[in-house]
C-alpha cells in the first residue's frame, strides 16, 4: 500500500473505534433516561448546568490539534442525540424555518430534537407556558438594534424562566437562483435592509427592495420568482434551495444577537452564572438609587438594566436587570433580600450559565 492508503486505513480504524465508543456512551445515556423516569426529583432532560460542565471538560481535555470550537460542536450534536434517547425535546422558536432564531435554536439543540417555528415571540412564550413545548429560543438583544422590546415585556408578564443564553453572529447573505447581474429585486425584513444599506447602495444601487415579514419568508418568496433575491441566513438558503450569491454583506461585521432559552425548571449553579430580575420601585425619591446601592454594597456586578412602562398601572415602570452570579450565591441572595425592601415587587426570572462564546 502507498503511504496515503496506509494513513487512510488508520483513519478508518480510528473511526470504527470512535463509533463503538459513541454507542457505548449512548447506552449509558439510555440508563440515565431510565433513572430519571424512576425518580421523582430527577433533573430535566436538558440541564444547562450539566451542559456547561460537559463542554468545559471537553475544552480542558483538548490538547489539539483540533480547535475547541470543533469538539464543542461535535459534543453539542452528541447531546442532541442524547436528548432523543432520553425523551425527544420539542423546541419553540421564532419562525419560519430558516430564520435567525431557528438557526440559533439548531446551533443550541442540534438536529435530533423537534422544532416548532412560530409566527411571533408571544407564541413562543405561550407554548412554554402551556407546556406544549419544552423550551423556547427568543432574541433579547442585538449589538446594533439594542434590546428586543417584545421579549422584555413578555419576560415581565409571563411565568416562564430563563434557563440559558447564547450569542450568535448575524451574517447576512444575498440568496438567489440566478447570478448577481440578473437580480431585479431583493426581499428581506426592514432591519436586514438597514444593516446592509451601504453594501446594497454600492453593489445594487438601482435594485428594487421589497419588505418581508422575516428573512426566512423573504427566502421563500425569492425561491418562487425569477430574477429575485433575498437577504437572509445560510440556513434559509439551504432550506429553500437558493445559492449564496454574495456572503456576509452586512455593513458592520461584528453584529451579534443574544438569545435566551426559556423554560419552566430552575437551573443549578455552575460557578459562572447570570441572574435576571424584574422589579418595580416604590414611588419615592431615590428609590432606584437605593436598589442599585444594594447591589453595589454586596459586590454584585450589574451587566444590564432597562426600564419598561407598566401595562397595568400608569406612570409606573418595571426594571429589567441582569447581574453576574447565581441567586443561590451568598452575595446575590443578600442583594436580592435588600432590594426587596425598596421595591413594590421583585421577581427572579432565572439564574443560568453565562454565555462566553459566540456561535
Amino acid at each position: 500500500m502507498s503511504e496515503l492508503e496506509q494513513l487512510r486505513n488508520k483513519i478508518d480504524q480510528l473511526d470504527e473505534q470512535i463509533v463503538n465508543l459513541l454507542n457505548e456512551r449512548a447506552k449509558v445515556v439510555i440508563e440515565v433516561g431510565e433513572y430519571k423516569r424512576r425518580e421523582k426529583d430527577a433533573p430535566p432532560v436538558y440541564a444547562p448546568d450539566r451542559e456547561r460542565i460537559v463542554l468545559d471538560k471537553i475544552k480542558a481535555n483538548n490538547h489539539g490539534p483540533l480547535p475547541d470550537r470543533c469538539l464543542q460542536a461535535i459534543y453539542r450534536e452528541l447531546m442532541s442525540g442524547s436528548f432523543f434517547l432520553e425523551r425527544p425535546l420539542r423546541i419553540a422558536c421564532l419562525g419560519p424555518e430558516g430564520s435567525f432564531s431557528h438557526a440559533a435554536a439548531c446551533a443550541k439543540f442540534g438536529q435530533s430534537v423537534e422544532y416548532e417555528p412560530l409566527a411571533d415571540i408571544w407564541a413562543v412564550f405561550d407554548e412554554i407556558s402551556r407546556q406544549h413545548c419544552d423550551y423556547g429560543v427568543v432574541p433579547v438583544e442585538n449589538a446594533i438594534a439594542g434590546g428586543v422590546l417584545e421579549t422584555l415585556d413578555l419576560l415581565i408578564e409571563s411565568n416562564v424562566l430563563i434557563v440559558a443564553e447564547m450569542q450568535m453572529a448575524i451574517h447576512h447573505n444575498l440568496l438567489a437562483k440566478c447570478p448577481l447581474e440578473k437580480i431585479q429585486k431583493v426581499y428581506s425584513k426592514p432591519e436586514a435592509f438597514a444593516q446592509c444599506r451601504q453594501w446594497l447602495s454600492a453593489t445594487l444601487p438601482n435594485i428594487q427592495t421589497i419588505p418581508s415579514a422575516s428573512t426566512a419568508r423573504a427566502a421563500q418568496q425569492a425561491a418562487q420568482e425569477d430574477n429575485a433575491a433575498a437577504i437572509g441566513s445560510k440556513l434559509a438558503g439551504e432550506l429553500y434551495n437558493l445559492q449564496i450569491v454574495c456572503e456576509n454583506i452586512e455593513d458592520i461585521p461584528d453584529n451579534i444577537t443574544r438569545f435566551l432559552i426559556i423554560g419552566r425548571e430552575p437551573v443549578k449553579p455552575t460557578g459562572n452564572d447570570k441572574t435576571t430580575l424584574i422589579f418595580h420601585t416604590a414611588h419615592k425619591a431615590g428609590a432606584l438609587v437605593d436598589v442599585l446601592q444594594a447591589f453595589r454594597y454586596n459586590n454584585v456586578n450589574l451587566t444590564n438594566i432597562e426600564s419598561r412602562p407598566s401595562r397595568k398601572r400608569q406612570r409606573e415602570f418595571a426594571f429589567f436587570v441582569e447581574c453576574q452570579g447565581h441567586q443561590e450565591d451568598q452575595n446575590v441572595a443578600q442583594a436580592i433580600t435588600e432590594v426587596k425592601r425598596h421595591c413594590l415587587g421583585l421577581s427572579v426570572i432565572g439564574s443560568y450559565p453565562m454565555s462566553t462564546e459566540v456561535v
